[in-house]
């Protein structure tokens, strides 16, 4: 099990993004949500994703990056390919990551939840290093946070008709398989 130590897993590598800020008063972790990113699409091991959350890409460097210009996003964890994970944002912190959503009707998942970003597209399967990493890195949250296994929802469940990621090959039940 990965250990957090304040408010940080101690083996990911971290990367302060300023794309964060204090979560409301009283409100805790309750929702783990799960989403996928390369940057440009497709596109693995750069440095696109890092750069992003943390204001840095250059949005003239690809085509692609056009559509996402301007937009100030983060997350709290990134895991790569090969299981390689970084930390953006503390977990006391909002990251911002959901965007408008809700789960079971309570809006504004920010407040309280943890976003997980996996490095990939809906369309293309996650690797087994990926799912290993994810798998240690909610078992510590889900002990660390009191945050209860159903609490682990897909970006897809909490903004619906929105977003879809991280898609249908997303393997669900990662944490009974790893």
């Amino acid at each position: 099990m990965l250990r957090i130590e304040r408010h940080r897993l101690r083996d990911a590598d971290f990367i302060p993004s300023p794309n964060c800020d204090e979560r409301p008063a009283g409100v805790q972790p309750e929702l783990i949500v799960i989403h996928c990113i390369s940057l440009p699409p497709g596109c693995y091991n750069g440095h696109a994703v890092a750069d992003f959350f943390t204001n840095r890409l250059d949005f003239t460097a690809h085509p692609y990056y056009r559509k996402i210009a301007g937009l100030r996003v983060s997350s709290h964890l990134f895991i790569r390919r090969d299981g390689q994970l970084t930390q953006f944002v503390p977990f006391n912190l909002r990251a911002w990551h959901a965007g408008r959503s809700s789960y079971r009707g309570r809006p504004d998942c920010n407040d309280y939840s943890i976003g997980i970003e996996l490095e990939g597209q809906e369309s293309e399967a996650f690797t087994s290093a990926q799912y290993a990493r994810l798998a240690e890195a909610t078992r510590s949250l889900l002990k660390d946070y009191n945050i209860k296994e159903e609490g682990i929802v897909a970006h897809s469940d909490i903004a619906p008709g929105r977003k879809t990621d991280p898609g249908p090959l997303f393997e669900k039940d990662f944490l009974r398989k790893h």
